[in-house]
């Protein structure tokens, strides 16, 4: 398990908590690399040349350790506080700009979808979130495949697209898709005050 925590792209995990292992990961050479973001707060085995875990993060899943991962999001370095961020989400956006490819090639995770978000035409925060989540191919499905059926009914695809499919396909965690959504959201009301 692991838990995801949007922060300015200037926060230093260290900065802030003394007691934290960074997470690790085996690169293709066979050698122990810190991972990106992710960090335990527990007492996790410490490799003693590098400080990180001595577990990479998919073992230490398994074996019962939860990873934090602090993901640095710029959009979030133009805000004050959470309450002008609370507010904001608050407000609808306009919505039209999800129309405009300039803009999508602008935004956060749908970058390279503008195609789903032309279908979908979202006007809430769930069915951006839809957006998300169908980018991602799930096996024996295309994205278009599900795009197709999702237009046709989005309440019964919306139930298998944030299910965990069977084999190897990738999928969002709907609170993940909700949250990426809002941080969209946020770049909207961004992109139109300029």
């Amino acid at each position: 398990m692991d838990i995801d925590i949007d922060l300015p792209s200037n926060f230093v995990p260290k900065e802030h908590f003394k007691e934290l292992t960074y997470a690790s990961m085996v690169n293709k050479e066979g050698k122990l690399i810190r991972h990106q973001v992710g960090t335990y707060f527990q007492n996790i085995p410490k490799d003693p040349l590098t400080g990180l875990s001595a577990i990479p993060h998919r073992l230490a899943e398994e074996l019962g350790y939860f990873k934090i991962d602090f993901l640095h999001l710029e959009t979030l370095n133009n805000f004050i506080s959470k309450k002008e961020i609370r507010q904001l989400i608050k407000i609808p956006p306009n919505w039209d700009l999800l129309q405009d490819e300039d803009v999508v090639k602008t935004l956060f995770h749908v970058h390279r979808h503008f195609d789903i978000l032309q279908a979908v035409k979202p006007r809430t925060i769930e069915e951006l979130a839809d957006c998300v989540a169908l980018k991602l191919p799930r096996k024996p499905l295309s994205k278009y495949a599900l795009l197709d059926k999702y237009l046709k009914d989005r309440e019964a695809i919306r139930q298998l697209i944030y299910s965990k499919p069977v084999g190897d396909g990738t999928y969002f965690k709907r609170g993940h898709a909700i949250a990426y959504a809002m941080v969209i959201i946020l770049q909207l009301h961004l992109i139109d005050q300029n």
